[in-house]
């Protein structure tokens, strides 16, 4: 043998150990990572299949991230929702037998509450998410609302609700205290009543009225404005006789006033005395009307004007009386330069929902925004702060009857009436984004239980097979580097001595 056909068969030895050991590499990384390559290089044919697969498992990824944060908005959406919604039932149940007890503030411990109850609703409302303020619709880096004491006080040349409020009940009462009616003295035997204007907002607006006067004629509301009047006739009403008018208050309510024809003198409340002459018991109807608004004015009126004035000051935009309030006939837009705007968040959005949004698959896409000013938020905010806004005088005989009967319409619009949006509404919306995201993340399970199994076929391997192919080569490469062992002893001398020998 010659030298140069053992250096031959030396090197193809020396090859293979190598590849083998290669080999051995390339098994064990296998068997410690469990899958056939680092790179997707060494996937071969399939590589392209299991790019694919990993960006559709990606994208189900960040899907399923969106879902989180957005699932996280929503459930922090319903706790506020539902606070809301306890504090406004809370202020409901405290009007139901009010109190009637004021301190040195003008207001009851009721009201005093409402204050902090307030505080709080705003609070709520300016919470904020994962993405910010939640709202504030689709302006999400800015606070929903502004302050209770900018609502109800103002601040600096901006009118607060108080202040609208005040304004209002001006408007609505008029500088005579008759609710903007004009109730002159009786002319002969005839009694009459109008509205002071036309088609103004402000004040008692005359509905119907309904007569049981013997021998008396009855006509309106007729004219523009309108107007109402009684003629007695050549005879007067029998005791008992009576008639009502019936009245629409500022608030959408009505107030019907009973005057009773009574032989009583002085007569008692809400009666008029029949005098010696059809003229003289006229000229008594007439004082009796008069009465009756006045008192009406004092109480159901001044309760009206206030939930009037509140809706005014959280309607968008706010309306102020126009000129002078005692003799205004208009409402005009408040601006923000002399009224506070109670929400602050954004408004342009033509669903409120749409102004928060999230794509939860390629396909589906939910909508969670919300809004402060939303309706049923609005109510509760609204009623709250008028309960929160208003006074009254321990000198003010009918101040315990105007405060009940604000009591009551607070009560009534805590209520959400029929065709009203509700905080149940809202919740049940956000609810059906919540049903969407949780069928989307089933979905996405199964998806991706099929999409990984099916990339773990390609990219991953069976380390049994793996290590039943590593105990061979390992047994192989063994009895490669005995045998290269024995070659690389080999020497000149080695292989010359037999032949000397």
């Amino acid at each position: 043998m010659s030298v140069s056909s053992v250096s031959g068969n030396i090197a193809p030895l020396l090859q293979s150990v190598l590849s083998i050991d290669n080999q051995l590499n390339t098994l064990q990384q296998q068997l410690g990572s469990g899958q056939k390559s680092d790179t997707y290089a060494g996937l071969g044919s399939q590589s392209g299949v299991a790019v694919a697969l990993n960006a559709q498992l990606a994208a189900l990824s960040s899907y399923d991230d969106t879902m989180t944060t957005a699932g996280t908005t929503i459930s922090l959406q319903q706790s506020i929702l539902q606070q809301i919604a306890s504090v406004g039932s809370t202020v409901q149940a405290s009007t139901l037998q009010p109190n009637f007890t004021i301190d040195g503030t003008g207001q009851t411990s009721t009201q005093e509450s409402a204050q902090a109850e307030l505080t709080q609703i705003l609070g709520l409302l300016n919470s904020q998410g994962a993405n910010g303020y939640m709202f504030s619709g689709s302006a999400t880096d800015q606070p929903s609302v502004d302050t209770a004491d900018h609502i109800l006080n103002g601040n600096g040349a901006q009118a607060g609700l108080k202040q609208v409020i005040a304004e209002r009940n001006q408007a609505d009462l008029g500088a005579d205290g008759l609710g903007r009616l004009v109730i002159p003295a009786a002319s002969g035997t005839t009694v009459s009543v109008s509205e002071d204007a036309a088609n103004s907002p402000f004040g008692l607006k005359l509905a119907s009225v309904s007569s049981t006067l013997t021998g008396a004629t009855v006509t309106g509301p007729s004219g523009s404005p309108a107007s109402i009047s009684v003629d007695l006739g050549a005879s007067n009403p029998n005791p008992g006789d009576g008639i009502s008018y019936t009245f629409t208050l500022p608030d959408g309510t009505t107030q019907t006033l009973q005057l009773q024809a009574t032989t009583a003198n002085p007569p008692g409340a809400n009666q008029f005395t029949i005098g010696a002459t059809p003229a003289a018991t006229a000229a008594n109807l007439q004082a009796a009307l008069t009465a009756g608004v006045s008192q009406i004015g004092s109480t159901s009126l001044s309760a009206a004007s206030a939930m009037a004035a509140a809706n005014d000051f959280f309607d968008d935009p706010p309306q102020r009386v126009s000129g002078n309030p005692a003799t205004s006939t208009s409402l005009v837009d408040g601006t923000s330069s002399n009224t506070v705007m109670w929400y602050t968040g954004d408004n342009s959005s033509a669903s409120i929902r749409a102004s928060a949004t999230a794509r939860i698959d390629p396909s589906t896409t939910i909508e969670y925004g919300t809004q402060a000013n939303e309706d049923a938020i609005r109510a509760i905010v609204q009623n709250v702060a008028v309960l929160a806004a208003t006074t009254y005088s321990t000198s003010d005989t009918n101040a315990s009857n105007s405060y009940g009967a604000l009591n009551q319409r607070v009560n009534a619009a805590l209520s959400a009436p029929n065709g009203t949006q509700s905080i149940d509404d809202i919740e049940a919306s956000l609810a059906n984004a919540q049903t969407a995201m949780k069928n989307a993340q089933t979905q996405h399970q199964q998806t991706s239980n099929v999409l990984t199994n099916l990339l773990q076929s390609i990219e991953g391997v069976n380390t049994t097979e793996v290590g039943a192919q590593l105990l061979s080569l390992q047994t192989s490469l063994s009895a490669s580097l005995s045998t290269t062992a024995r070659l690389s002893q080999l020497s000149l001398l080695n292989y010359l001595a037999p032949a000397t020998a």
